[in-house]
């Protein structure tokens, strides 16, 4: 009997197909929108362009990866993740590098590295793998064990201070703890809580969180200093008007007037060259990542996939809607990237890997079914 050769997409189908369409038509349209908004927000800076692409390359490979990993090798994966990001944490506790007044790194000879990006992945999968092993059995106190392991790495991480990514890994986790059937009561109490505990929350905060939050108020009060980039963001994003003003015509970044254009503020250089039209574009691509996201977890074969991928999409959401909080003044600048759209390595892998765990779960599930 003689073989038939296979023909080139026969070879490459399996490793086509991990990919959902939806989520990967939106996430490229959001990519190709990031390299034209970062050219002409990199204009003034050389290598940045060629270092966002790079990175997005990398972001695209550890996306197909994930997305080839079944969710029961994830499972099994997230106690040691857990466990080696907490130690890794409390390793730079006691012996991180100092960087700007914050000690967020850790020096492992021949890099550094960052501890607290490790568990805006780890944290979720550590929730969805205990409340999966606590279904048909949960009890309330299952609920104060997992906001003791949320708490812990959040707290050791606001303690650097990186309240941005302390943020996003204390909502990546409370989003599992939702999803897992957090009754409502509990959920009011803990907000009429935490509005109670807000005046020893704020003398918790250092200097510059709280004057942050002053200058949210008012950032007329320091229009220089500290209130410089919601001014100035404003700004961009409100001269844009309808259209915008055309793409490398923006002429608060060409100016020099938007710090942090490239990371943080991307979003007040695509409102000052595409107005309001590519505003709703991209928040429509936006809304379409997380509406399939949102479908992928409630399609979901198990607890565990159905947890992760919910925590993965809201985390999504977390990113998009506080970075355009801050640039449009509505939140406290609190360094959260624009997701797809702003530089930053560890950024963009991060959410690639979020990504392809979401298409390997929506796999898994066409797999089950079949």
């Amino acid at each position: 009997m003689i073989n038939e050769a296979r023909r080139p997409w026969q070879v490459a189908r399996p490793y086509v197909t991990v990919f959902d369409p939806t989520l990967s038509i939106s996430i490229l349209a959001i990519l190709g929108l990031s390299f034209v908004t970062m050219y002409s927000a990199a204009f003034d800076f050389p290598g940045r362009f060629d270092g966002h692409v790079r990175n997005v390359a990398t972001a695209l490979v550890v996306m197909w990866i994930a997305a080839n990993v079944p969710p029961a090798v994830l499972m099994r994966a997230a106690v040691p993740l857990f466990g080696i990001g907490l130690a890794l944490l409390i390793a730079v506790a006691l012996f991180g590098d100092i960087s700007k007044g914050a000690r967020r790194w850790l020096n492992v000879g021949f890099t550094r590295i960052q501890p607290s990006e490790m568990l805006k992945i780890a944290m979720p999968l550590m929730l969805a793998w205990y409340f999966e092993r606590r279904e048909g059995a949960q009890r309330w106190f299952d609920f104060v064990i997992a906001t003791v392991l949320l708490l812990v790495p959040v707290a050791l991480i606001a303690r650097q201070p990186d309240l941005g990514t302390a943020i996003l890994v204390l909502a990546a986790g409370a989003y599992v703890i939702f999803f897992a059937g957090l009754p409502f009561k509990v959920i009011g109490g803990l907000i009429v809580a935490g509005l109670a505990a807000a005046p020893l929350g704020w003398s918790a905060l250092h200097d510059y969180q709280r004057q942050r939050i002053l200058t949210l108020i008012d950032p007329t009060s320091d229009p220089l200093g500290k209130g410089f980039h919601i001014i100035q963001s404003e700004i961009a994003v409100g001269s844009g008007g309808t259209f915008g003003k055309g793409w490398m015509l923006g002429t608060q970044a060409h100016l020099e007037f938007i710090p942090e254009r490239t990371t943080d503020f991307i979003f007040a250089v695509f409102g000052e060259e595409f107005g309001l039209v590519g505003a709703g574009v991209l928040l429509g691509l936006y809304l379409v990542v997380i509406g399939r996201g949102l479908v992928i977890a409630g399609q979901a074969s198990t607890l565990f996939s159905r947890l992760l991928a919910g925590a993965i999409t809201m985390s999504f959401f977390t990113y998009a809607f506080v970075n355009m909080g801050m640039v449009t003044g509505v939140l406290p600048v609190v360094g959260v990237p624009l997701p797809m759209m702003s530089y930053g390595g560890t950024a963009l892998v991060t959410l690639g890997m979020g990504a392809g765990m979401l298409m390997s779960i929506a796999r898994h599930r066409r797999l089950v079914q079949t």
